[in-house]
């Protein structure tokens, strides 16, 4: 039988602390709540009053929960208030010299059987144990931000931890209704080891001026689901924590250079751009703590004159391409007015596309999305065609065949011919070089690359990649189209794997890697990115659904071009390929899916 643990002691009233104080009184559990000063126990009270009075007005909690939880916490200033608790959880400033003091009074104050359990997100659970007298008996208890909502606890055991410690604290985690990963005592746990990489490299592409905050941001919004952006989450979490985490993870995790903080991080922190908090960071804030974005001189100009500032007018589109993503092409021009010329290798192929777009556009009308009248109006814009000649007149053309170099570079040398002169020629390659198949015709000027996500008709994000060679008229023509079609365009230069894929798939390819090290399960990897980042596929999920084949393509790009160590390809995704387990099309990937 676990332990019941009927008094729990919380030290450090921030944002965090606060919360595993609500969530433990939320349950019924009597909590003594620690800070160093009154001042700082008083702010710890007003963060507590402030989240349980937002959900009473949310209707999330009734207001006599909220007063029978506040009577269940008993605040003190020292640690000395402790000598009882069966339970005392950290939650200070991530310094070790700071938590192992605090660890060490706290094994003279508290009795001996207490559990010891601190909250930190990255620093050394081991490290922290030792300056205790019981080790095995010290634990982390990984809480995520804001902790009255976030389902996950990572559960940190380290080599000398008891098994009933362990167990214990997977008990009380289910009975707070949090879902427990446990995991051994390493940089950054599952979590932040996996998601602090991709926001090191998202401030890196920033700070290079690859692209700007706001594009990057809407990317992985748009292109991946995620709740937040990168630049906007580092900002939520506090630029002077992250700078912290990484560096942690850097010194710990075997100096994997993805983790060294990118210096623009260090330069911002010293500068007391703190993110929210210091109302400035990445973004500007209304205020210092609030959450309401202000405009700011680096805030682009959202008006449409702007936007279509040199723009060509694009009438007639040529779409080139037989495969799902030129079918869901031909479907969003044609809805958004455009006369489409849909260009196939043959009758029998053009056939199964107009078959196919016939077929999703049928699907608009039963769903109640679009009119019949629509409908046929769209399907009366495009002309079907096997002969590339029939492009002489179009305005724009959108190539999209096979993700093969050689293949998209003869095509694009025959458009150079047939196409007339101004007509803007768009590829919607995912991982090749835009500049390569530019370079293939006599007008690279006119040349971008327009990388629509799949399915098309419903993802609402467009990459418009442009070379050293596309022409400001061009990009501004791509943006320009991107909004006619009711799409969100972000701008980007003609590096590997764009903005989403340049961010995805190293997460991705770390996650693998973590599995490989056999530190966690699968189930629990998705789980903890499910449940502690709130992404809407965990990453072993996410790359069955991808393919394989297809990852790992795209990460050997990656790989090749940037030839940082950490962008390897993990051998285990080599060897599942290698042994045709591709994911869902194959019915096996990291997981079995022959019975689903």
């Amino acid at each position: 039988m676990a332990r019941e643990f009927s008094t729990v002691g919380v030290v450090g009233l921030g944002t965090m602390g606060a919360g595993i104080v609500e969530v433990f009184a939320r349950n019924g559990i009597d909590v003594v709540a620690v800070e160093i000063s009154e001042p700082a126990l008083e702010r710890g009270r007003v963060t507590l009053t402030g989240s349980t009075d937002r959900a009473v007005a949310k209707g999330k909690l009734a207001a006599a929960d909220r007063d029978a939880l506040h009577e269940r916490v008993h605040f003190a200033v020292g640690l000395d208030a402790l000598h009882s608790v069966d339970l005392v959880i950290e939650a200070v400033p991530e310094h070790l010299d700071l938590k192992q003091r605090i660890f060490a009074e706290l094994d003279r104050v508290c009795r001996p059987e207490t559990i010891l359990a601190t909250n930190t997100s990255s620093l050394s659970v081991t490290e922290i144990s030792v300056a205790t007298t019981r080790p095995n008996q010290v634990i982390g208890i990984h809480f995520f931000n804001p902790a009255p909502v976030m389902k996950l606890v990572e559960v940190v055991r380290t080599v000398v931890t008891a098994p009933e410690v362990v167990a214990d604290v997977e008990a009380l985690c289910a009975r707070l209704g949090k879902v427990d990963v446990t995991i051994n005592d390493r940089a950054g746990f599952i979590a932040n080891a996996l998601l602090f990489g991709y926001l090191n490299h998202a401030v890196g592409m920033f700070e290079s001026h690859y692209a700007t905050r706001e594009d990057i941001d809407a990317a992985m919004k748009l292109g991946c689901g995620l709740p937040m952006g990168p630049l906007a989450l580092m900002d939520l979490i506090g630029l002077d924590t992250a700078y912290e985490i990484l560096d942690t993870m850097y010194r710990r995790g075997g100096r994997d250079r993805r983790h060294a903080p990118v210096p623009l991080l260090k330069q911002m922190v010293t500068a007391g751009l703190l993110g929210r908090k210091s109302g400035r960071g990445f973004y500007t804030y209304e205020r210092p703590g609030s959450p309401v974005v202000v405009p700011d001189e680096a805030t682009p100009l959202a008006s449409a004159v702007a936007l279509a500032d040199g723009a060509r007018a694009i009438t007639k589109v040529g779409v080139v391409g037989s495969g799902t993503m030129a079918t869901g092409i031909i479907e969003v021009f044609a809805k958004a007015g455009y006369e489409v010329v849909s260009v196939t290798r043959g009758a029998e192929k053009s056939a199964k596309v107009c078959e196919a777009v016939k077929t999703s556009l049928n699907k608009g009308v039963v769903r109640g999305k679009l009119a019949e009248a629509d409908r046929d109006a769209a399907l009366g814009r495009i002309s079907w065609s096997a002969a590339l000649d029939h492009l002489a007149d179009v305005d724009l053309v959108v190539e999209a065949v096979v993700e093969e170099l050689s293949v998209k570079k003869a095509l694009f040398a025959s458009l150079d011919e047939i196409c007339k002169p101004g007509v803007v020629l768009a590829t919607t390659t995912s991982s090749l070089p835009v500049i390569d198949v530019a370079m293939a015709t006599h007008r690279p000027a006119d040349v971008v690359g327009l990388h629509f996500f799949n399915p098309a008709p419903i993802m609402p994000l467009v990459e418009v990649v442009r070379t050293i060679r596309t022409s400001p008229e061009t990009t501004a023509t791509a943006r320009a189209v991107c909004a006619a079609l009711g799409k969100t365009a972000v701008v980007c230069g003609d590096r590997s794997g764009f903005i989403v894929n340049a961010l995805l798939f190293p997460y991705l390819n770390d996650a693998v890697k973590m599995l490989e090290a056999s530190y966690s399960t699968a189930d629990d990897i998705d789980h903890a990115m499910k449940l502690g980042c709130g992404y809407p596929m965990g990453p072993f999920d996410l790359l069955d659904v991808v393919g394989l084949d297809v990852s790992l393509a795209i990460q050997r790009e990656l790989y090749l071009e940037l030839r940082e160590p950490g962008f390897a390809p993990a051998p285990l995704l080599e060897h599942l390929v290698t042994a045709g387990y591709l994911g869902r099309k194959t019915r096996r990937g990291f997981r079995d899916h022959s019975h689903r």
